[in-house]
């Protein structure tokens, strides 16, 4: 298996968090946006969508979108629970990320720290910033409703809701958000930095989780 991603994507990070976690092996393919590659006729028969994470099988088969990757690659592993009502929780939060979660919290990311091509004053970016403090006050409460050392949807180990909502969450500061007035947030996100086989956003540089540029490599 391979993984078509770009350096700074919130999503592929998803990806390349939970293979650290359950111990796969993944190579990169890291492309740019910058360069235009995700435009790249090549990529797009991989990807119609023009989007990344793209998962390729050793057989050819490819898998898109982040949440599905996710779900194929924690088949057989703790992160996706064998119990029915406890897949049914990761299943509810997966669709938080999706709905509520991530959406307003990557465009505060990308239009105040990535282009910086608005103003957060901006109609558009205070509309983002309410949602994405809602969503992020609706993370804590079921963190506090879990204890202490409860997960997002598992309260006795984390599952593939917690790897998908960790990124965007980790990033909300690039969206001027603090996250510190969230009680339960920063010791959730410690403790997945913690799991052995974490990764960070740039390879064996958690200093640059926070990166504004696409890196030359």
């Amino acid at each position: 298996m391979r993984l078509y991603d770009t350096q700074r994507s919130g999503n592929a990070w998803k990806v390349r968090l939970l293979a650290g976690l359950v111990g796969v092996d993944l190579p990169r393919v890291t492309l740019s946006i910058d360069r235009g590659d995700l435009r790249d006729p090549a990529f797009l028969m991989r990807n119609p969508l023009g989007m990344v994470p793209v998962l390729e099988l050793d057989d050819g088969r490819t898998i898109s979108e982040s949440l599905a990757i996710l779900h194929y690659l924690a088949g057989g592993t703790p992160f996706w629970p064998a119990q029915t009502f406890a897949q049914a929780q990761v299943l509810t939060w997966l669709s938080f990320e999706q709905a509520q979660h991530m959406h307003p919290l990557a465009q505060l990311r990308l239009h105040l720290s990535l282009h910086r091509d608005r103003r957060a004053e901006d109609d558009d970016m205070v509309r983002c910033r309410a949602q994405a403090l809602h969503a992020l006050a609706v993370l804590d409460g079921q963190l506090a409703r879990q204890g202490a050392h409860g997960w997002v949807a598992t309260a006795g180990r984390p599952s593939i809701a917690d790897v998908a909502l960790y990124p965007y969450t980790r990033f909300a500061s690039m969206g001027g958000i603090d996250i510190a007035r969230f009680v339960h947030l920063p010791p959730w996100l410690a403790r997945i930095e913690a799991l052995p086989g974490y990764q960070p956003l740039f390879p064996g540089r958690p200093d640059l989780n926070f990166s504004t540029v696409e890196l030359r490599e």
